[in-house]
């Protein structure tokens, strides 16, 4: 029987965006487009001071999607850039955007591109 063993990454970020509902779609496929992956979103309630007075005067929504995506390293500052377009950050009250190092993530990996990436195989070890 196999021993069951952990594989860990490393050199990978998590670019979290939170917008307002139903822009989602858009940029989740800019970042695609810019090789993410895939995503993770989900629905939130925005609360605090900005959203019952507005930014410079406008309403904002208090429904909010966040989107979660991990990318590697290499990969981080392209589809960060390409999700701040597509979600138009550069305009007030549109949405927060975040990129921050991820220490470890650990998923299944098919054992043949592990040893691809190490240069091992299970009998090696």
């Amino acid at each position: 029987m196999k021993q069951r063993g952990i594989t860990v990454l490393t050199d990978a970020s998590l670019i979290t965006c939170i917008v307002q509902r139903g822009t989602a779609d858009k940029i989740v496929k800019a970042a695609q487009d810019a090789g993410a992956q895939g995503a993770t979103v989900n629905y939130a309630q925005g609360v605090g001071v900005r959203e019952r007075l507005g930014v410079m005067g406008l309403a904002i929504e208090v429904d909010k999607e966040v989107i979660s995506i991990i990318v590697a390293n290499d990969q981080a500052d392209r589809v960060f850039e390409a999700m701040y377009l597509a979600s138009k950050l550069d305009t007030p009250g549109m949405g927060i955007m975040t990129l921050a190092p991820l220490e470890k993530i650990a998923t299944f990996v098919p054992l043949d591109l592990v040893e691809r990436l190490t240069g091992k195989s299970d009998a090696e070890e």
